[in-house]
C-alpha cells in the first residue's frame, strides 16, 4: 500500500506495509485486552474513606458513574511533586470535560490539602477534583505508598455495584514485572506515543519541573 504521493523505495514501502499489519494485531489485542479489563467480577468493598481532612468521603465521591483516581507521588517520603505525574495531570486537566460525560475523576495525594492546592494553581489544574488523603490509609491499601511513605504512581477505579456499595474495579501501575518498570500506565499519557513516533522514540527522555506551560506557542 502507498502512503503517500512521494517517490518510496521497494524496502520502505516493504517494511511500511508490515508494520501496518503489526499495528492492526497490537490494536486488537488492546481491544481484548480491555474487554477482559471490562469484564472483571466485582472488587473488594471500600472503606469510606475521608480525604481533605475529613471534608469529603468515598461514599460522597461515588455517583451512579465510575470514579477514576490518579494517585500523584507527591507528600511524606516524595517533599516535592514527581514530575512525571505532574506530566499525566497536566494531560487529565486538558482533557478532563471529556471525560466527565462518562465518568467522575479525581487526583488523590499525600500532600497536605493547602500544599496540593497550592501546587494544583500553579500547574493550571483548574478542571480536576484534587483530594488530600496523607491522613488516611487509602494509597497504602491500594500500594501507591508504603509504610515509610515512600509514594508510587498508580490509577484506579472505583465503581457502585447493584446494591449500592462501592468496589474496587481496577488498578494500575507503573511497574508490572522485573521487565516493566515504569512503563505500565503509559497508554493514560499520549507524550510517550507521540515520541514514539519519531525515529529516536523516546530515548532516555524524562520529564521535568523545570519548565513552563505552552501558551499560544509560547512558553510562560
Amino acid at each position: 500500500m502507498e502512503y503517500t504521493n512521494l517517490a518510496e523505495s521497494d524496502d520502505y514501502r516493504k517494511a511500511r506495509e508490515e508494520l501496518r499489519l503489526a499495528e492492526i494485531e497490537l490494536m486488537r489485542q488492546r481491544e481484548r485486552v480491555a474487554q477482559q479489563r471490562r469484564d472483571l467480577p466485582p472488587g473488594p468493598v471500600m472503606p469510606n474513606y475521608a480525604f481533605n481532612n475529613g471534608t469529603v468521603t468515598l461514599e460522597e465521591l461515588v455517583t451512579d458513574r465510575p470514579l477514576i483516581v490518579y494517585h500523584l507521588m507527591y507528600g511524606k517520603a516524595q517533599t516535592t511533586p514527581c514530575p512525571m505525574c505532574t506530566m499525566w495531570i497536566d494531560g487529565f486537566n486538558g482533557v478532563a470535560q471529556h471525560i466527565a460525560r462518562n465518568a467522575d475523576f479525581a487526583v488523590a495525594a499525600a500532600a497536605e490539602p493547602d500544599d496540593l492546592q497550592r501546587y494544583g494553581r500553579e500547574r493550571g489544574w483548574d478542571q480536576l477534583r484534587l483530594l488530600s488523603c496523607g491522613d488516611n490509609t487509602f494509597k497504602r491499601d491500594l500500594r501507591s505508598e508504603d509504610e515509610d511513605g515512600n509514594q508510587d504512581s498508580t490509577i484506579s477505579v472505583f465503581a457502585r455495584d447493584g446494591e449500592g456499595a462501592i468496589r474496587h474495579h481496577y488498578t494500575a501501575r507503573p511497574r508490572m514485572s522485573e521487565d516493566i518498570q515504569e512503563r505500565g500506565i503509559d497508554l493514560m499519557a499520549p507524550v510517550w506515543h507521540l515520541l514514539d513516533l519519531t525515529p529516536a522514540g523516546r530515548g532516555d527522555w524524562y520529564a521535568g519541573l523545570d519548565y513552563g506551560r505552552l501558551v499560544s506557542g509560547n512558553r510562560t
